[in-house]
C-alpha cells in the first residue's frame, strides 16, 4: 500500500512539477548528439555544449536557492521554469535557421567541426536554461520543507521515482517522435509545451512551502505583480534565523557534515557526467546505435530506478540507514561503470541494471541526508550550493569526457568507476572516524 503514498496530497504537486520538468529535459538527451553532429559539431562540441548548462547553473542555482529562502519556493520555481520555456523556444528557432558557417576547425585537440549559426543559438539556449535552472535544488528544498523525520526518506525516494519516471518516458518519446517526418523538431516542440504546462501546474497546484512566507500568488494575471511580492511571517526567533546573511557559502560549509556531503555531491556528478559525455558518443560511433536504441537503453535504466526508488525505498524507509544505502549504492555504481567498458550487449544491460539499482539506492538516500543537515532556514541555500557542486563537476566531466573519449574511448568508464570507488573510501574513512569519536565519548562518560 505504501506505493500509493506517491499520490499523497501533500507531496503530489511537487512530484508532478518535478516529473514534468524532468520529462521535458530528458526528451532531448538521446537526440542531442545527433542534432549537434547534423549541424556540423563533433564530440568536442557536444562536450562543450553539455557543459554550458551546468556552468551557468553553477552560477544561478545558489542565487535561486538563497532567493527561495527569502521570497519563497513557489515564486522561484516559476522563474526557473519560465527560463526553461524560453530556452526551448530558442532551441526551436535554431532548428529552422539556415546552416550558415561561422568558422571551422580541424586540430588534434578538438577534432574536425564546423560552427554554424544554429549551433550558436543552441549554445545560447543552453546557457539561458542553465542560469535559470535551479528548479531541482529548489524542488528538493520544497520537499525538505514539507517532510517530517518519519516520512523524509520515503518522500525523497518518491521524488527520485518521479525523476526516473520522467527519464523513462522522455527518451522513449524522443525516440519515437524523432523518427517521424518532423525529425528532431517534434521532440523539442513537445519539450517547450511540457515546460509551459509545468508553469501552469506551479501556479495552480503548488502552495508555498517555506514556513516564513505568506503565499501571495494565484492564477489571476491582473495580480501578476502581487505574485512576486513578499510577505513574511515571524518564524525564526533565533540569531541565525534573524541574520539575513546567514546562508552564505562560508556559513553553509560550517554546518556539521556539509563538507563531506558536498564532496560526495561533486564526485557523484563527476562520475555521471563522464557517463553522459561518453555514452552518446559510444553509442553512436562504436556501438552504431540509433536514437531509438539509446532511448530504449536509457528508458530501461529509469524503469529499474522507479522500482528501486518507489516500492523498495518505501519498504526500506526506517529499517536501513541512509548512510548504508548510500554506501551500497556507491559500490554497485563503481562495478557498473567498470562493466560498461565491455561492448557486449548482454554485459552492457547487466551494467545498466547495476547502475540503475545503485543510483536508485544512493541518490535519494543522499538527498535525504543532505535535507537533514543544517538549519531549516538554510535549506534553499544548502540545496543551491550542493547543486553548484554538481554543476561544477558536470562542467569538468562533460568537457573533459568529450575530449577524452576521442582518445581513450571506453577507458573513460573505468575512470568513472574509480570516482565512485573514491566516494566509498571517503564514506569508510568517515565511518571509522565517527566510530572512534563515539568510542572516546563513551569512554569519557564511563570515567565520569
Amino acid at each position: 500500500m505504501q506505493i500509493f503514498n506517491f499520490f499523497s496530497k501533500s507531496i503530489f504537486p511537487i512530484l508532478l512539477v518535478n516529473f514534468i520538468g524532468i520529462l521535458g529535459y530528458s526528451i532531448v538527451i538521446p537526440i542531442l548528439i545527433f542534432i549537434v553532429t547534423d549541424l556540423g559539431g563533433n564530440g568536442f562540441i557536444y562536450g562543450i555544449l553539455g557543459a554550458m548548462y551546468p556552468f551557468f547553473q553553477f552560477i544561478g542555482a545558489p542565487i535561486l536557492g538563497r532567493l527561495s529562502d527569502r521570497i519563497g519556493r513557489k515564486k522561484v520555481l516559476v522563474i526557473s521554469q519560465a527560463g526553461t520555456f524560453i530556452a526551448w523556444l530558442l532551441f526551436l528557432i535554431a532548428l529552422i535557421l539556415p546552416e550558415i558557417t561561422l568558422w571551422s576547425s580541424d586540430s588534434g585537440f578538438s577534432g574536425k567541426y564546423v560552427m554554424t549559426l544554429p549551433l550558436i543559438l543552441i549554445f545560447v539556449a543552453r546557457i539561458f536554461d542553465g542560469f535559470t535552472g535551479g528548479n531541482v535544488s529548489v524542488a528538493n528544498a520544497y520537499l525538505s520543507d514539507i517532510s517530517t523525520d518519519e516520512d523524509r526518506d520515503k518522500n525523497f525516494g518518491m521524488m527520485g521515482a518521479s525523476t526516473s519516471l520522467g527519464f523513462v518516458l522522455g527518451p522513449a518519446i524522443a525516440g519515437v517522435l524523432a523518427s517521424t517526418i518532423m525529425g528532431e523538431t517534434l521532440p523539442i516542440l513537445l519539450a517547450a509545451i511540457i515546460s509551459l504546462i509545468a508553469i501552469l501546474v506551479i501556479f495552480i497546484r503548488l502552495p508555498e512551502s517555506n514556513p516564513c512566507m505568506v503565499d501571495t500568488g494565484n492564477l489571476n494575471f491582473k495580480s501578476f505583480r502581487r505574485f512576486f511580492q513578499v510577505e513574511h511571517k515571524d518564524c525564526f526567533d533565533d540569531a541565525i534565523g534573524a541574520d539575513k546573511n546567514h546562508n552564505t557559502f562560508r556559513n553553509v560549509l560550517r554546518q556539521r557534515g556539509i563538507p563531506l556531503l558536498f564532496t560526495i555531491y561533486f564526485l557523484t556528478f563527476l562520475g555521471f557526467s563522464l557517463f553522459y559525455a561518453g555514452l552518446p558518443i559510444y553509442a553512436s560511433t562504436i556501438l552504431e546505435w540509433t536514437a531509438i536504441d539509446l532511448g530504449i537503453f536509457l528508458a530501461y535504466s529509469s524503469f529499474i530506478m522507479i522500482l528501486v526508488q518507489g516500492p523498495l525505498l518505501s519498504f526500506l524507509s526506517g529499517k536501513v540507514s541512509n548512510i548504508l544505502l548510500v554506501t551500497v549504492g556507491t559500490v554497485l555504481l563503481s562495478l557498473s561503470f567498470f562493466l560498461l567498458s565491455n561492448s557486449s550487449i548482454i554485459i552492457l544491460y547487466v551494467a545498466n541494471t547495476l547502475l540503475s539499482i545503485g543510483n536508485g539506492l544512493m541518490w535519494p538516500s543522499f538527498l535525504s541526508l543532505l535535507s537533514k543537515t543544517g538549519n531549516s532556514s538554510m535549506q534553499g541555500a544548502i540545496q543551491g550550493y550542493g547543486n553548484s557542486m554538481g554543476s561544477l563537476a558536470s562542467i569538468v566531466g562533460l568537457v573533459v569526457g568529450g575530449i577524452m573519449f576521442e582518445s581513450i574511448n571506453v577507458t573513460i568508464f573505468i575512470i568513472g568507476a574509480g570516482v565512485f570507488l573514491l566516494i566509498f573510501i571517503l564514506l569508510l574513512i568517515n565511518y571509522i572516524q565517527t566510530k572512534r569519536t563515539s568510542l572516546k565519548i563513551d569512554q569519557k562518560l564511563e570515567t565520569v
